[in-house]
């Protein structure tokens, strides 16, 4: 191989070379660059820089309020484009409920406002401009219809537009919102100071991580015998991502994209530990599930290596609950169609084949109600995401 291919995630760091996929747990007392360097120092120096290609899931994603007019069109196609461009959704807000909504406190990286096909105007009016005055953001995008532009202009500073998303027809138009956030998100992890001293080992743009596995989708019949449709998984330190085939999605959204991603971002093993542990508190099947694993809930409160496992065998079956049509969180999948599940990410160093069978079995015959899954994949080697980066 003529590349060094280096992820940088929340946890860990990957890097894939000619001497094949090598992972090592970062250490937080130090910068990423230098905790990098000291751990493949003898790696990187064996590449120029332009051979060296970096992407990174460390930054968590940017925290996304979105304001629509329904939710069957415009925060439908709203929410799926976020998602897929690595956008974590906080809230979302319909526009009859504007005066109503308790705006969210935190400092918000985007808003996005969408509404309306281009031949019908007059959906925005004082109640958006009042409820924009309660909230912080850096940044506003507005996605909706042309005949609402020349007021949002006049009454919001620093407003991005953008090509309306919906068509006459009601067909979802993506790729303008999904470059925009996708850039975004690119100057988000750039922007971090750990991550522009990066700049000093490779000579290419730094990308997302989940975009780089996006890229990796249809290329994954490549490295293992799956059969669409299926989902790819995965589960690492601060975060949970879906990755999925649109052949599986319940809703009327056309997209040229095959391929959209979902994220979960309070689902982590690690950095996102205790909201993982009310998450699966909170669920109705948690003491059915504990009894299956043969563990009482005390494990939930513990720090070691067993419990680590509970954890990430919790999170499996916590992520396709909240997309399966008894529960469904954003995005309904038909996981009854399934093929194949994919799983990736630091799980699959930790959990053997056996353990996430398990599990799978478990969430099929107690939600779905059947007792037949899906073909069981494990990318062991963390592979997926240097398909992507090849592209």
């Amino acid at each position: 191989m003529s590349k060094l291919l280096i992820d940088v995630g929340s946890t860990y760091f990957k890097t894939s070379s000619s001497e094949g996929v090598a992972q090592a747990f970062r250490d937080f007392s130090m910068t990423i660059f230098d905790d990098l360097s000291h751990k493949f120092a003898n790696k990187i120096a064996a590449y120029k820089k332009e051979d060296i290609y970096i992407c990174s899931s460390a930054n968590g994603g940017l925290s996304t309020l979105i304001i629509g007019l329904t939710n069957s069109f415009s925060l439908k196609y709203a929410k799926n484009i976020a998602f897929n461009s690595g956008i974590n959704i906080i809230d979302t807000v319909l526009v009859h409920e504007l005066q109503t909504s308790v705006a969210p406190t935190q400092l918000l990286d985007v808003v996005i406002v969408v509404g309306g096909i281009d031949s019908v105007g007059g959906i925005y009016d004082t109640k958006l401009i009042s409820y924009l005055a309660k909230l912080r953001y850096s940044n506003i995008v507005y996605v909706g219809n042309t005949q609402d532009v020349p007021f949002l202009r006049s009454h919001v500073e620093a407003l991005v537009v953008l090509e309306n998303i919906i068509d006459n027809k009601l067909k979802v138009r993506e790729e303008a919102l999904k470059e925009y956030l996708t850039n975004l998100y690119q100057q988000d992890i750039v922007g971090k100071e750990d991550i522009k001293q990066l700049y000093a080992i490779t000579a290419n743009q730094i990308f997302s991580t989940p975009y780089i596995v996006n890229r990796s989708l249809p290329f994954i019949g490549t490295k293992f015998a799956v059969v669409d449709p299926f989902i790819v998984v995965d589960i690492g330190g601060a975060t949970t991502d879906i990755h999925y085939s649109r052949d599986l999605v319940r809703d009327n959204i056309v997209s040229e994209n095959g391929f959209d991603r979902l994220v979960f971002k309070k689902l982590g093993v690690y950095k996102s530990r205790e909201s993982l542990v009310f998450a699966a508190k909170s669920n109705e099947f948690v003491y059915e599930m504990l009894n299956y694993l043969n563990v009482t809930e005390n494990i939930l409160e513990e720090q070691s290596e067993k419990a680590t496992k509970i954890l990430m065998l919790l999170s499996i079956f916590l992520v396709l609950y909240k997309v399966s049509s008894y529960k469904p969180a954003y995005v309904t999948l038909n996981l009854e169609r399934l093929n194949a599940l994919v799983f990736t990410g630091g799980i699959t160093k930790v959990l053997s084949q056996d353990e996430v069978l398990s599990i799978v079995h478990f969430f099929y015959k107690k939600v779905l109600n059947t007792n037949t899954i899906p073909t069981i994949v494990l990318d062991h080697n963390y592979d997926i995401w240097t398909l992507g980066m090849h592209q």
